[in-house]
């Protein structure tokens, strides 16, 4: 079995070493939501922001910065939490001649570990993303009682009425699959189509309180019950997870080819 960073004690580089960055195949979740390889049903991104990059100029004086990196859904691999924020501190104490040279290593880097082309955008940190809320109807305030934190698609139901909404949770909670930390998350559900009850939706979600996934995993598996369990015509899911290490995470899956905005929350 393959040891990954995540977890262990490791000594902290801070030179440029690539060699941190450590994949996790997308292929065994898929499997296991009964998705075959090269036939996905949806299409998306991985948005990661970063909240600590800082590098050397060539007079050797420190530069900070916030970035976003895009990895398609595609891609062969999701790259592990741990090594690439030990990658991102390698950096710390490394000599590029401008932002641009810096923001072209970090593509190249991160899309030969992940197998698919790595979007990178370097902004001030003066110049970041605002705060912003997410639209729709809150489900959170629905009263319901929870016997079973696990996720169960059977909660999933519709009725008889078709209807497009937006909804939205900040209930949503998993566990790392390797240490059991928690991963807190708001999440947004945009759909049309048989209109799906919305009790079970957050008793649904709810469900993942105990649930040991990655973040993308996660969203993966959620996109896949409601479109199994409920047949929507147009299906997006967004998962904006809290904070950890400096860098958060929003993977984003929809059945129409819709390019999403990096928004940021109060949690975030």
């Amino acid at each position: 079995m393959v040891k990954i960073p995540l977890g262990r004690e490791v000594g902290y580089v801070d030179t440029y070493s690539p060699k941190l960055l450590f994949p996790i195949a997308r292929e065994q979740s898929r499997n296991d939501l009964g998705i075959a390889l090269g036939q996905l049903p949806f299409t998306g991104v991985d948005i990661w922001n970063a909240y600590e990059l800082s590098w050397l100029n060539t007079k050797g004086k420190p530069q900070v910065a916030c970035a976003e990196f895009r990895f398609p859904c595609e891609s062969v691999s999701i790259v592990e939490s741990k090594s690439f924020k030990l990658y991102l501190n390698s950096l710390n104490q490394t000599v590029f001649t401008d932002q641009q040279a810096l923001q072209q290593q970090m593509a190249e880097d991160l899309s030969a570990c992940v197998g698919a082309t790595v979007e990178v955008f370097i902004r001030d940190v003066a110049s970041g993303n605002a705060i912003s809320q997410l639209e729709g109807i809150c489900l959170d305030n629905l009263d319901i009682s929870m016997t079973s934190y696990a996720p169960e698609p059977a909660l999933l139901t519709t009725g008889e009425h078709n209807t497009g909404e937006s909804l939205y949770s900040h209930l949503l909670r998993s566990l790392c699959p390797v240490t059991a930390q928690p991963d807190w998350a708001s999440v947004e559900i945009c759909y049309t189509g048989p209109q799906i009850n919305h009790e079970g939706l957050l008793k649904y979600l709810i469900g993942y309180r105990q649930h040991q996934e990655f973040h993308e995993q996660c969203v993966e598996r959620i996109f896949t019950d409601i479109s199994v369990r409920c047949q929507p015509k147009q299906l997006s899911v967004k998962a904006l997870y809290t904070r950890r290490g400096g860098m958060d995470i929003n993977p984003f899956r929809s059945n129409k080819p819709i390019v999403p905005d990096n928004i940021r929350l109060n949690r975030q």
